[in-house]
């Protein structure tokens, strides 16, 4: 912590938010394991030098989770997450059923983590879930029917296989109203 005049201190929290997006980018990606470094950094480029998303940055269990925040629509379109299995991006794909056929064109290791994630109680039974919960996604991939919570379905571990959809998906998001 950093002294001030009078004597008060700077806080972690207050200091973060002095530092500038780029900055507190810049420290965040150097926690970033070297396999996923270039590939973090391209989403962050791709969102943020585009004047599509803003960048923001907060402590987690496992680690600082990386938010990028639509300019138009002020919602999240996804989060760098850290998990012991390694980096995920989780996509919150509001409008996958207007691009649903190109779900069947990913590598089978993501379609397999999307087929894999949690069902949306919401979609089910509306009483199962919590009323505040967003309700999840309904889409087909591969021929079937999927109905998956909006937090789990597109969690995607990222690799060298995985990144030039992942940037797919993502721009097909930017793109669709």
């Amino acid at each position: 912590m950093r002294s001030l005049k009078f004597g008060f201190q700077l806080s972690k929290k207050a200091k973060d938010e002095v530092l500038s997006m780029g900055e507190q980018f810049a420290t965040y990606i150097q926690t970033v394991q070297e396999k996923d470094l270039e590939f973090v950094q391209e989403i962050y480029d791709q969102l943020t030098q585009n004047d599509l998303c803003t960048c923001e940055i907060k402590p987690a269990k496992s680690g600082s989770v990386v938010s990028f925040i639509r300019k138009d629509t002020k919602k999240t379109l996804a989060n760098l997450v850290t998990r012991k299995a390694g980096m995920k991006l989780r996509i919150y794909a509001d409008h996958v059923r207007q691009y649903e056929d190109f779900l069947d064109t990913i590598p089978e290791k993501m379609k397999k983590e999307i087929k894999k994630a949690s069902i949306c109680k919401r979609l089910v039974n509306p009483e199962d879930c919590n009323p505040r919960c967003f309700m999840g996604y309904t889409f087909h991939l591969d021929g079937e029917l999927y109905k998956k919570c909006r937090y789990m379905a597109f969690m995607i571990t990222l690799s060298l296989e995985n990144s030039p959809f992942i940037l797919q998906i993502l721009e097909k998001e930017l793109n669709c109203q």
